[in-house]
């Protein structure tokens, strides 16, 4: 069955080399570096690149046009951690700009004043443009696995000064959900991303991109449960200092039956995100076999 292991890639030197980067010449020399740095990747991580390969052939692009585009999806990688980076610790934050449709849908979710969930998924980067989120006057948590190497988030949080958003960690015990119901009674967002699952987390699988893929329902099932309003979320990278925010519609659960409701919100996110992955091809980073069938 196919499924995130859970880890993510990278080393504490790593970030190191190109913080000192962005610090001390800027964001332009460390994209010159990274290239580098993706093109090993392109060489040598043959099992990711070919998961890679076969996304792209998914999405209509012939052999020799998808075998090209896995450079650019390390290299838009790369770009999209380093600006994150740069915008968490206050490096040259003002020189980003940004594009926010759908801002007036996360006001209506503050506004209801029972907090609100925030679907997304591991594409383009959301978190660089998260700041904008700040705007909405109310704090966000993102519900995350623990899945970064120690040292590495050790490092980062202190070259940030910690996270722009409160962590709420899935945690065995369910602990929490009980944290996530104590955010969204203080009338605050909750950010899910809803495309990763682990062994043994309840699936649905759905049409996606020309296949048979699995989708957690957790994240479903919680905005079903909780009776908030829920909005899709994304934030995709569209030039070297320019990325575009993307907020839905709200999705609410009136009287339907929670599966009814868990059904219809999945087929929405799931067909929202596809269409975005057409428009910005290259900025899907899951980077494992996704697809079931």
């Amino acid at each position: 069955m196919p499924q995130w292991q859970g880890k993510s890639r990278g080393t504490t030197l790593g970030y190191r080399i190109f913080v000192f980067v962005c610090r001390h010449l800027g964001i332009y020399p460390a994209y010159f570096i990274l290239r580098f740095v993706a093109g090993y990747y392109f060489l040598f991580s043959w099992t990711s690149s070919g998961h890679i390969y076969r996304y792209f052939r998914r999405l209509g692009f012939g052999p020799l046009s998808s075998f090209f585009r896995i450079y650019r999806n390390y290299y838009t990688f790369g770009q999209t951690l380093l600006d994150k980076v740069m915008v968490m610790a206050g490096i040259d934050r003002d020189t980003f700009t940004y594009d926010f449709d759908g801002e007036e849908n996360l006001r209506a979710i503050v506004a209801q004043g029972r907090g609100g969930i925030l679907l997304s998924a591991h594409v383009g980067n959301w978190e660089a443009a998260g700041h904008l989120l700040r705007r909405l006057q109310t704090h966000v948590n993102v519900v995350m696995f623990d899945g970064e190497h120690q040292q590495i988030k050790q490092y980062l949080d202190t070259v940030t000064g910690g996270h722009n958003f409160r962590i709420i960690v899935i945690r065995e015990d369910m602990s929490h959900v009980y944290a996530i119901g104590e955010a969204l009674q203080k009338n605050e967002l909750v950010c899910l991303h809803a495309d990763r699952f682990l062994e043994g987390n309840k699936t649905l699988g759905l049409p996606f991109l020309g296949g048979e893929a699995l989708f957690p329902q957790g994240p479903f099932q919680l905005a079903a449960g909780f009776r908030v309003p829920v909005s899709l979320v994304f934030a995709f990278k569209e030039s070297a200092r320019h990325y575009h925010f993307f907020g839905s519609p709200l999705y609410q659960r009136g009287g339907e039956p929670k599966e009814e409701f868990v059904g219809r919100l999945m087929r929405a996110f799931v067909g929202d995100l596809e269409q975005k992955l057409k428009r910005y091809p290259e900025q899907w980073f899951n980077y494992y076999n996704f697809w079931y069938k």
